[in-house]
C-alpha cells in the first residue's frame, strides 16, 4: 500500500530502525535517533541490491518516486540503476576546478614554487571564473574559446595560449583517469588570435660588437667626469654580467658575496627579477674590478647610485648614454643581452642550457625541472670569463676609474639633442682568446 506525506512526517520513533514500505521497491527506513532515510530494494543479475536516494525531509515523498521510478526505468533497459547512479553523481562531482585542482597538486612536486603558485593563480583568474563549476564532461569547445575570448579581450595572448595549454593538460589527466572521454580544447587549434611578430630590443650586429665596446669604454658625453665614469661602469657591467637594466639599477652592495675570494657571485633577489625567482650571477674578473672601483666612489647602498640620496641611478642614464654615443635605434641596453647570447650560441657555440640559465629565462621543458639557480655554476662562471675576456680584448681604451665621492652628477631628463656619432673605422675582428693549454674556448 502506497505511503502517504503525513504518514512519513509523523512515524513514530522505535527502540530499534523499521521500514514504511511504499512499493516497487521503495521505502523508508526510521531510525531510532528519528532520521528518516529512503531506500531502495532491488535486484540485478541475481543479487540483491540496495539505492539511497537521501534523507527525509530534504527528499521528498514524490522526489524518492521520482528517483524510484528512474532506477526501475534502467533495470527495465538492462541496466544496474546503482551503477548508473555513481556515475551521474562522479559527473556532478567532477567539476573542471576539481580536476584541475587535483592536475595541479600531481605536478606541483616538479615545479619550482613561484612557477607553480603562477599557473594556479592563472586558472584561479581566468579558467575557473567561467569553467570551475561545470562538469568536465559537459565542457564544450565553444566554451573554452569564450574564456580564451575574454583574456584575448584585454590583450593578453600570450595568456590566452597559456590557459589553452593548461586547460588541455587537466582533460588529458581527466582522461587518464577516467573523468573524460575527450579534450575538447583540440578543436580550437587556428581559432585563437594571432600573436603579433615579436619586435626583438635594437642591437648591433655581432661583428659591431668591438666597436660599441670600445664606444662604451670610452664614453663622455655627460659634463661631469664622475657622472661619465658612473655611466660607464654600469654600461659595462650591464654587458658582462648579462642582466637587465632594473636588475643593475637596483643592484645593492649586500647582494653581493666573495668578492675577494675565488668564487665571487651576485645573488639577485627574486623580487628583482622578472621570472620571480632569485638568480644567481658568477662574476668574472674585470666585474669584481669594476665593483672594487665604485666601491671606492661611493658610499650608497647602491652600487651605481643616482644624483639623489638612496636613490639609484634612473631607467633612462644608460639608454640615453646609448644615443648620445650614436647608437639611437641601434642599440639599446636590453639588446646587450642578444648580443651575448648570439656572441655564446653562435660563435662559441657555448651549451644553450648555461646560457638559458645566465640570462634567467624560465625552464623550456620539463627535463629542467625545478628551477636551481646555482645550476651551471661551474660552466657559467667559465663562460662569463671567457666574455669579460673578449671585452678586454675588444676594447682599445680602458675604463677610467672615478673621480673624488663629492660632485654629485644630475640624471638626464629628456633625449640628448645631438647625437655623438660612434668611432669611425672598419671594427676589428673578435679577439679568439686560448687558454694556457693552447685550446680555444
Amino acid at each position: 500500500m502506497a505511503l502517504k506525506e503525513l504518514e512519513v512526517k509523523y512515524a513514530a520513533v522505535r527502540p530499534r530502525p523499521y521500514k514504511l514500505s511504499d512499493g516497487g521497491g521503495l521505502h523508508v527506513l526510521v531510525q531510532p535517533n528519528g532520521s528518516k532515510l529512503w531506500r531502495m530494494k532491488y535486484r540485478f543479475a541475481g543479487k540483491e541490491k540496495l539505492l539511497s536516494f537521501g534523507k527525509y525531509p530534504e527528499v521528498s515523498l514524490a522526489v524518492a518516486r521520482a528517483r524510484r521510478d528512474v532506477a526501475r526505468g534502467l533495470l527495465a533497459e538492462g541496466r544496474d540503476p546503482g551503477v548508473e547512479i555513481a556515475a551521474e553523481v562522479q559527473v556532478r562531482t567532477n567539476t573542471f576546478e576539481t580536476v584541475a585542482r587535483k592536475w595541479h597538486a600531481n605536478r606541483e612536486g616538479g615545479l619550482d614554487d613561484a612557477h607553480a603558485r603562477r599557473v594556479l593563480s592563472r586558472m584561479e583568474r581566468d579558467v575557473f571564473p567561467m569553467l570551475g563549476a561545470k562538469p568536465i564532461t559537459q565542457i564544450t569547445a565553444p566554451e573554452i574559446l569564450a574564456m580564451i575570448r575574454k583574456i584575448e579581450e584585454r590583450g593578453a595572448l600570450d595568456i590566452s595560449r597559456r590557459a589553452k595549454q593548461c586547460v588541455g593538460q587537466v582533460f588529458r589527466f581527466a582522461i587518464a583517469n577516467g573523468w573524460a572521454q575527450d579534450d575538447p580544447s583540440v578543436h580550437l587549434a587556428g581559432a585563437l588570435k594571432p600573436r603579433p611578430r615579436v619586435k626583438h630590443m635594437s642591437r648591433v650586429p655581432l661583428k659591431e660588437l668591438p666597436q660599441l665596446l670600445r664606444a662604451i669604454a670610452s664614453y663622455d658625453g655627460e659634463e661631469n667626469p664622475r657622472c661619465q665614469s658612473l655611466t660607464r661602469d654600469a654600461l659595462m657591467f650591464t654587458m658582462m654580467t648579462w642582466a637587465r637594466t632594473s636588475e643593475v639599477r637596483f643592484a645593492a652592495w649586500n647582494e653581493f658575496e666573495d668578492l675577494e675570494g675565488s668564487e665571487p657571485l651576485w645573488r639577485v633577489p627574486a623580487e628583482r627579477m622578472k621570472m620571480g625567482r632569485e638568480h644567481l650571477v658568477p662574476l668574472p674578473r674585470q666585474a669584481v674590478a669594476l665593483l672594487h672601483r665604485r666601491r671606492s666612489a661611493s658610499e650608497s647602498e647602491f652600487v651605481f647610485p643616482g644624483p639623489k640620496p638612496g636613490q639609484p641611478i634612473s631607467e633612462n642614464t644608460m639608454i640615453y648614454a646609448c644615443y648620445r654615443m650614436g647608437y639611437r635605434r641601434r642599440q639599446t641596453v636590453h639588446g646587450f643581452r642578444g648580443l651575448a647570447s648570439t656572441w655564446a650560441n653562435e660563435t662559441e657555440g657555448y651549451s644553450s642550457d648555461w646560457i638559458e640559465m645566465a640570462l634567467a629565462h624560465s625552464e623550456t621543458n620539463s627535463v629542467r625541472g625545478a628551477y636551481n639557480s646555482a645550476l651551471y655554476i661551474s660552466s657559467r662562471r667559465r663562460m662569463l670569463q671567457d666574455w669579460a675576456d673578449m671585452i678586454d680584448g675588444a676594447t682599445t681604451r680602458k675604463a677610467r676609474s672615478g673621480s673624488p665621492k663629492s660632485n654629485r652628477c644630475s640624471e638626464p631628463r629628456s633625449a640628448p639633442a645631438a647625437e655623438v656619432r660612434p668611432p669611425q673605422g672598419k671594427p676589428k675582428p673578435f679577439l679568439r682568446l686560448v687558454s694556457t693549454n693552447g685550446k680555444r674556448h
